[in-house]
C-alpha cells in the first residue's frame, strides 16, 4: 500500500545575501600556487647513474681483446610443431665445433638427424662415468649436472635450461665419457645427435670435413682457462735456463660499438609561448618532460636492445639458472663469484622484493649499502640496485643482472660523445628546426648511446628467476 504524505511542504530558509567576494570570481584575478609538469614514468634510472661513461669519438667504441681460441659455446634454438621439436639448421653453428660454419645443406642434414626425447621431472639422463656418445640439446626444462665432492658426497655442478647442451666431445671423442650425472628438474624436451650420425655426415661433406680438422688443429693450441692463447712464461727457475719465446696474439676483428640514438620531434604553438610563459616557461616544461622520457628510453634500450643491450650481450658461459626458481642465497653467491669486483646488481623491484624473502627464508638480513644518501639492500657489500626496464615474463620470471664497471677494471662501461652541437646535456641536444605555415616551433631532441662489455666476465645474469610467491 502507497501511502501518501499529506503534509505541506515547509518553506525553503532564504538565501542569505553574499557578503564578499567570492573564490570562483578572485581567480580571475590572480593565479594559483602551483606546482611544475608532472610525469609518472620518471624513474631513479640506476644504471645510467652508475655506469662510467666513456667519451666515444667518431661515434664507434672498438673492443681490443687477446685472441681466443674457444669459439661457440652459445645457445640453440628450436621450432615446434605440435608435440613434435626440430632444431633450427643454423643454430647448430652454436656449438664450438660448428661455430662460422655456414653450409646450410649440412647442417640441415645433421638437423635431420636430430632425434627427439621426452623426460619427466626426476628422471636420470646420463650417469657419470657412462660412455657418451652423442650430443644432448635441451629444447625446454631444466637439468642439473652433479659431480662428486673432495670427500664423496654429491655435488651439483651446474643447471642447464632452454637451449642449452652437453657431452659435445662425444662427436670427435671416441673414448669419451660422462664427467658429471645429469638429472631433470622439470619435465622437458632434448634433441639427441649422435657421434655415427653426425661422422656420416661429416665424411660426405668435403667443408664440413675440412672445419673440424681446423677446429681440431685451433683446440690443439695451448690456452688459459678462460680460453685466451696462452703467454709463455717460465718461473721457479734456478741457474742459466732457456727462457721460453711469446707475445701476446689479438683478435683480427674486434668487437665494435656504434652509438645508438634516440630522437623525438618537439612540437611547440608560438601562441602558447607567447601568451602562457608565465609564471613557467612552456617550452622548457615541454623540453623537460620531453628529455625525462627519452632517457627512459636510454635506459631501456641499454638494457634490452639486441644488439648491445647488458641483457643479450652476457657471455653464455656467465649466463647462470637459480637452482630451485625463487632466488636464494646461494643462487646470488654463485652470480657474485662469476667475477672479481662485483661493483652492483641489478633487478626489478619485484625480483628485489623476491630476494629478499629468500633472504628472510634463510633467517638472513645483510646490511643496506647506502649509495647518494640512499640506502639500499646489497648481498655481501654489493648493492641491489632496482631497475623497472628488466622485463618480467607471464610465467613470473626475470633476470638479476650482475657486473664490474669501468675501463681501468675491464668492466661494462656506457658510450657516448659530448660536445654535440646545441648540447643541453652530455650527450643529448636539442636543434631548432624552424617554424612552420601553422606558426608551430619544432625542436630535434636527440640522445647518442651505447654500452660495451670489455671481458666476458664483467657482466652476467641469472635467468629465469621466478619472483611469485610460490615455487617455480
Amino acid at each position: 500500500m502507497t501511502v501518501v504524505d499529506s503534509t505541506p511542504d515547509a518553506p525553503a530558509a532564504p538565501t542569505a545575501p553574499q557578503q564578499s567576494l567570492g573564490t570562483a570570481a578572485a581567480r580571475n584575478l590572480t593565479t594559483t600556487t602551483k606546482s611544475a609538469p608532472q610525469m609518472q614514468e620518471i624513474t631513479s634510472r640506476w644504471l645510467l647513474r652508475m655506469l662510467p661513461w666513456v667519451e666515444t669519438q667518431g661515434g664507434t667504441y672498438r673492443v681490443n681483446r687477446r685472441l681466443r681460441h674457444t669459439l661457440g659455446d652459445g645457445r640453440i634454438e628450436f621450432v615446434q610443431e605440435g608435440s613434435t621439436v626440430r632444431v633450427i639448421p643454423l643454430e647448430l653453428a652454436e656449438l664450438a665445433l660448428l661455430k662460422g660454419f655456414d653450409d646450410l645443406d649440412a647442417l640441415t642434414a645433421l638437423a635431420g638427424r636430430c632425434v627427439q626425447h621426452d623426460f619427466t621431472a626426476g628422471e636420470t639422463l646420463v650417469e657419470r662415468g657412462a660412455p657418451a656418445d652423442r650430443l644432448y640439446m635441451i629444447a625446454h626444462g631444466r637439468v642439473s649436472q652433479w659431480g662428486e665432492g673432495p670427500y664423496g658426497e654429491k655435488a651439483e655442478v651446474a643447471v642447464l635450461a632452454d637451449g642449452g647442451h652437453f657431452a659435445e666431445n662425444a662427436l670427435l671423442d671416441p673414448d669419451a665419457r660422462h664427467g658429471h650425472t645429469v638429472t631433470a628438474h622439470t619435465a622437458g624436451t632434448l634433441l639427441t645427435l649422435s657421434r655415427s650420425d653426425f661422422a656420416a655426415v661429416r665424411d660426405t661433406v668435403p667443408g664440413l670435413r675440412a672445419h673440424v680438422a681446423r677446429f681440431v688443429s685451433a683446440a690443439g693450441k695451448r690456452q688459459n682457462k678462460h680460453g685466451e692463447a696462452e703467454i709463455a712464461l717460465s718461473a721457479g727457475h734456478v741457474g742459466e735456463v732457456d727462457l721460453p719465446r711469446t707475445f701476446v696474439d689479438y683478435e683480427l676483428r674486434p668487437r665494435e660499438y656504434e652509438l645508438s640514438v634516440a630522437q623525438t620531434v618537439l612540437a611547440v604553438h608560438t601562441r602558447v609561448s607567447d601568451l602562457f610563459n608565465g609564471p613557467m616557461d612552456q617550452t622548457k616544461e615541454q623540453l623537460r618532460l620531453t628529455i625525462e622520457s627519452l632517457r627512459e628510453r636510454q635506459e631501456h634500450e641499454l638494457v634490452n636492445n639486441r644488439e648491445f643491450g647488458l641483457l643479450h650481450n652476457a657471455d653464455f658461459a656467465q649466463r647462470l639458472q637459480t637452482h630451485s626458481g625463487p632466488p636464494t642465497p646461494d643462487d646470488m653467491d654463485e652470480l657474485l663469484c662469476r667475477r672479481r669486483g662485483t661493483k652492483l646488481f641489478l633487478a626489478h623491484p619485484r625480483t628485489i622484493a623476491a630476494i629478499g624473502r629468500g633472504f628472510s627464508a634463510h633467517g638472513l638480513c645483510p646490511e643496506p649499502v647506502v649509495i647518494d644518501g640512499e640506502p639500499h639492500p646489497a648481498w655481501r657489500g654489493v648493492p641491489i640496485l632496482p631497475c623497472d626496464k628488466i622485463p618480467i615474463s607471464d610465467e613470473q620470471t626475470s633476470s638479476i643482472i650482475a657486473m664490474r664497471t669501468g675501463e681501468e677494471n675491464q668492466g661494462v662501461v656506457g658510450l657516448r660523445q659530448t660536445g654535440l652541437p646545441d648540447e643541453l646535456e652530455p650527450g643529448l641536444n636539442v636543434r631548432f628546426m624552424g617554424i612552420d605555415g601553422q606558426a608551430v616551433v619544432s625542436y630535434l631532441v636527440s640522445t647518442y648511446y651505447s654500452a660495451a662489455v670489455l671481458v666476458p666476465d664483467a657482466l652476467g645474469v641469472m635467468e629465469n628467476v621466478h619472483i611469485g610467491r610460490g615455487r617455480a
